[in-house]
């Protein structure tokens, strides 16, 4: 009876975060691939007027449907001196016309993904970044899977990424609960985290957990991530990603004081 309840405890839940998603951001999930924006949003640099190497890394939530649980995420570098930005990612159409699902190309790193805004996971940029993107571009090349792709619970463009970010623990990536697929280690069940440090256990990205300074602690139960964050304190939730409590904290708090001073004068 105890398990019984339980599971219907984490289904209703479950179905509370759906139905949120839903009517947050029904506009942009129902948009039609064909006329969906791919415009930047304004967070890369303009490479005309910066010299210097930049890394970077973006998510944004996957289009339709799947956007409800999950995101896509991609690379995009900038060496010394370029004037154009390329970008690293999996495309897991391609496999349907028999292509590797890599895909490396100099395009707009900051566009919408169909869509959906992106944000930054993690950047680096200035002195010994090139070096960094050389063993970007030898990580890519060296991907294992780039004959596969599976949406869930991988390989896929999140797996991708992670790949990448694990031989790269420079980069310090954290890749947010929603980033299904990071987790999927093939058939290893002992390696790192995406962010190159720390412990991982993992089954093909069904059932695992890791441990790292970056990551925190996360648990993976089909595919979904629960975890904790200790610094700064958040929660990281399925669909919804990760909750910053100490930053939601301080932000009430400042309301507060902004609302009690202006009763004061009223």
């Amino acid at each position: 009876m105890r398990r019984t309840n339980r599971l219907r405890l984490f289904f209703f839940f479950m179905l509370i975060m759906v139905t949120l998603l839903i009517v947050i951001s029904k506009d942009v999930y129902t948009q039609d691939w064909r006329s969906a924006s791919r415009a930047s949003v304004g967070l890369a640099p303009d490479p005309a007027v910066t010299p210097e190497a930049l890394i970077q890394v973006y998510g944004a939530r996957a289009f339709s449907w799947r956007g409800y649980f999950g995101i896509h995420t991609w690379i995009a570098v900038k060496p010394t001196q370029a004037t154009t930005y390329t970008v690293y990612e999996v495309i897991g159409w391609r496999q349907r016309q028999n292509q590797s699902v890599v895909v490396t190309e100099d395009r707009i790193p900051d566009g919408r993904w169909y869509g959906n805004v992106p944000e930054i996971l993690a950047e680096k940029r200035g002195d010994g970044v090139d070096a960094l993107i050389a063993r970007i571009d030898a990580a890519v090349r060296d991907y294992p899977y780039a004959r596969e792709y599976t949406m869930w619970p991988g390989p896929n463009s999140n797996t991708f990424t992670a790949w990448v970010s694990r031989l790269l623990p420079e980069l310090e990536v954290d890749l947010p609960p929603t980033a299904i697929g990071k987790d999927y280690l093939g058939s290893k069940l002992i390696g790192l985290p995406p962010s190159g440090s720390g412990f991982q256990f993992s089954l093909y990205g069904l059932l695992g957990m890791l441990t790292s300074d970056i990551e925190g602690l996360e648990i993976n139960l089909l595919g979904l991530t629960f975890g904790v964050d200790p610094s700064p304190f958040a929660i990281k939730l399925p669909m919804l990603g990760r909750v910053d409590l100490v930053a939601q904290n301080t932000h009430d708090l400042e309301e507060r004081v902004i609302g009690d001073s202006h009763s004061q004068f009223h």
